[in-house]
């Protein structure tokens, strides 16, 4: 007799392949991303005794909580597959259980708006593998005055009586007394453990154009701070220029725009669209500063979304073609109206007329773009829209590129 736990991804492969030849490919999902961890729990003395093992699934646990009460569904049609598998190789009984999983976390106490330290770090580190000068073109001293009263903080070397004296004499005196990065471990500025604020201060006065000359660079780290900042709600946006240069600030994420952009990164990775994450970098920064290059952007992300899942499949493509173009070729490609439901004329026609409305809003999301979005000219008195509106033009490009995105995979 074969030992289960041995062989379970074998098993598991085999469900998952039976709930998609049935066309359950959510149950099938659940099998594929999920961790499994085989316990036993219980024993039934019943004809001889039998032993109890419970296969967890164990999934993310905001997954898990959007489940509800479909889990126990997706439980039992999981079950159904598995157990003429397993009855070849064990007389024991085994269950299916759907569970989140724990997550070896230090940081979850934090005060909402909070900035982790595993987030901190994860910035901090990026900065020592990419060999980041912090302090940029300028002397430790002269950059943390910018941020602090340096002459009001300690000195650690007795000899002086403050901070600036303290750091001017081991950085600039005798430069090889500390590391390059010994600010990110010194408790006077306490930047991993300290004020959300102050962490969020010192990023902007990394990038700041005093402190950084070279653009490109500059934008790269905004990027990458970015990536790691989001998670938590906050993102780094240009404020203002100084020199035809962008200082940036710290800012709480719009949550509409937050869900959506975060939405439509989903979307971009499952269609592996490189492109699309650029545009939707440039959204994201553009939402609430920019809104005629938001509008823009949302119409150029349908447009890619489109020319992507048509490559895909097979399907040549005019390069001339337009938005409006686009969907109806897309629409037509992936057969839109589902087969098989119930009442098929009367539902087919309803939901035709949802898609209909669904690509139309492509056709106002152009003339939206041509009438107050980025890249046509304008007269003196022109008067642009608002950052919700803004957010509206980007709800409702993810909500095309998500529902199409995901009909492409399923028709795949």
């Amino acid at each position: 007799m074969k030992c289960v736990a041995d062989e379970i991804e074998g098993y598991l492969a085999t469900a998952s392949e039976m709930l998609t030849a049935e066309g359950m490919a959510d149950a099938a999902d659940i099998l594929r991303i999920s961790t499994p961890k085989i316990e036993e729990t219980g024993y039934d003395n019943w004809n001889g005794g039998t032993t109890v093992w419970t296969i967890y699934l164990l999934v993310d646990p905001a997954f898990y909580a959007q489940l509800g009460a479909k889990r126990k569904i997706l439980e039992e049609r999981i079950n159904t597959r598995l157990k003429p598998i397993l009855d070849q190789f064990t007389s024991d009984w085994y269950g299916v259980t759907i569970a989140p999983k724990v997550l070896p976390r230090t940081d979850w106490r934090h005060t909402k708006g909070d900035l982790s330290y595993t987030t901190r770090r994860n910035i901090v580190d990026g900065l020592k593998i990419n060999r980041v000068a912090w302090q940029g073109r300028l002397e430790d001293v002269e950059f943390l005055q910018r941020l602090y009263d340096l002459e009001s903080l300690p000195s650690y070397d007795t000899r002086y009586k403050n901070a600036a004296d303290d750091i001017w004499q081991h950085r600039v005196n005798n430069p090889t007394d500390w590391t390059d990065d010994w600010i990110y471990e010194d408790a006077r500025f306490n930047l991993l453990h300290g004020p959300t604020d102050t962490f969020l201060r010192f990023l902007c006065e990394v990038v700041h154009p005093v402190v950084r000359s070279d653009r490109n660079e500059t934008l790269k780290l905004v990027r990458e701070f970015n990536d790691q900042l989001r998670r938590e709600g906050w993102h780094l946006v240009e404020e203002e220029k100084i020199g035809g240069r962008s200082r940036f600030v710290a800012q709480r994420v719009q949550l509409a725009a937050g869900r959506s952009v975060s939405r439509a990164r989903t979307v971009a990775d499952a269609l592996d669209a490189g492109w699309m994450q650029k545009e939707i970098e440039r959204l994201e920064n553009a939402v609430d500063r920019d809104p005629a290059l938001a509008i823009g952007t949302a119409k150029d992300l349908v447009e890619t979304c489109c020319k992507s899942i048509l490559t895909k499949r097979g399907v040549e493509i005019s390069p001339k073609a337009d938005l409006p173009e686009l969907t109806k070729c897309l629409t037509k490609e992936l057969r839109l109206v589902p087969e098989g439901i119930s009442d098929e004329a009367k539902g087919s026609e309803t939901i035709r007329l949802i898609l209909r409305n669904l690509s139309a809003l492509t056709k106002y999301l152009a003339e939206l773009r041509g009438l107050y979005g980025s890249g046509h000219g304008r007269d003196g008195k022109h008067r642009g829209l608002e950052p919700r509106h803004a957010r509206l033009a980007v709800a409702v490009a993810v909500a095309f590129i998500d529902f199409v995105t995901e009909t492409h995979r399923r028709r795949t």
